[in-house]
């Protein structure tokens, strides 16, 4: 009795074809968790080197954090001109010291809250990190691309910054609060959203993007 075998090697193909796909999607949910892992503890050392740098520079003058301010727009610059170059270290370093620079900056605002009202201090930030969770959450969780939305949250935010600075309205602060919540509550999403398509080589500018998320969205509730 003679058996076919021809058919049976035909329907082994779509098998190792289907073995191949699922390796496939493994592996791309490994690379893709890889670099979630990798943002978030960039994201996590950063806002130590901000608390380190807020509290070295507790007792400075104001007019010293603007040249640390200056200083943190370098380090931005600097950081994504080192990841599109391929040089990680240098990307990495200018990280953490933007973080350092954004704490020196800051720091004598963060001392007069903690003088005044250290209760205060703890529930804005315990606050902010429960607000970038949610959003940061939806954002990794939806499949569609936001990518569209990066040209509208640009003219947002410029809209934001010219309006909070020039335009004077009854009942600013919680306008300016609401207002600043949408926008970098958005961009929280975005970046999340970004943090989901991207490959390890984008981990710098976008930990360097939810960094400046976070920072933006504590100080919202305090603005003048």
């Amino acid at each position: 009795m003679s058996i076919d075998r021809s058919n049976q090697g035909a329907a082994q193909v779509p098998r190792s074809t289907s073995r191949l796909a699922t390796g496939s999607s493994a592996a791309a949910r490994y690379g893709s968790r890889a670099v979630f892992g990798q943002v978030l503890v960039l994201v996590a050392f950063t806002v130590g080197c901000l608390a380190v740098g807020a509290y070295i520079g507790r007792n400075l003058n104001g007019g010293v954090g603007v040249a640390f301010f200056v200083g943190s727009f370098v380090c931005i610059i600097g950081l994504n001109l080192a990841s599109v170059q391929g040089r990680e270290q240098l990307a990495i370093t200018l990280l953490f010291a933007l973080g350092l620079l954004l704490g020196l900056a800051v720091g004598p605002g963060i001392n007069a809250y903690a003088d005044a009202n250290p209760a205060a201090l703890w529930q804005a930030a315990g606050a902010t990190a429960a607000f970038v969770a949610l959003l940061g959450s939806v954002g990794y969780a939806t499949r569609r691309d936001l990518s569209s939305w990066a040209r509208g949250l640009f003219w947002a935010l410029i809209g934001f910054g010219i309006v909070a600075i020039f335009v004077s309205i009854p009942h600013a602060n919680v306008i300016y609060a609401v207002a600043g919540l949408v926008v970098f509550g958005a961009y929280t999403i975005f970046d999340f959203n970004r943090l989901r398509r991207s490959g390890i080589d984008s981990a710098v500018p976008i930990a360097a993007g939810i960094f400046l998320d976070v920072i933006n969205i504590k100080r919202v509730p305090v603005l003048p």
